[in-house]
């Protein structure tokens, strides 16, 4: 196998328990819009990163804090899991709370 397929496998074994994490703990989840305004080299058009958005209580929570606690959770569960609420990104924006990769190539 490639090792993007390997990647690829990863990041979905991984998606999967952070879904599982966020329903057992009273989220609702949402999977992101990716595609829709991601730059040419992102992860997200190789299958190495989704967006997810967050819901509670029927609340849309779009703070980078209210990904925290899975943000921790996503990157202990491999080291090249990476979570976008970790500093700022080379291109300038701010943090990415809902962003969730697993690494390639220096590429997160």
């Amino acid at each position: 196998m490639s090792e993007l397929g390997d990647r690829r496998r990863l990041f979905t074994k991984c998606v999967a328990y952070l879904l599982n994490e966020m329903l057992a703990n009273g989220y609702e989840p949402m999977l992101g819009k990716d595609g829709l305004k991601h730059k040419k080299n992102s992860l997200h058009y190789d299958g190495l990163a989704m967006d997810i958005d967050l819901c509670k209580n029927g609340k849309y929570l779009d703070r980078t804090e209210d990904h925290q606690v899975f943000g921790v959770y996503w990157e202990g569960l491999h080291p090249d899991c990476y979570w976008g609420g970790n500093g700022p990104k080379k291109d300038g924006l701010k943090t990415d709370g809902n962003h969730y990769s697993v690494t390639m190539n220096g590429r997160k």
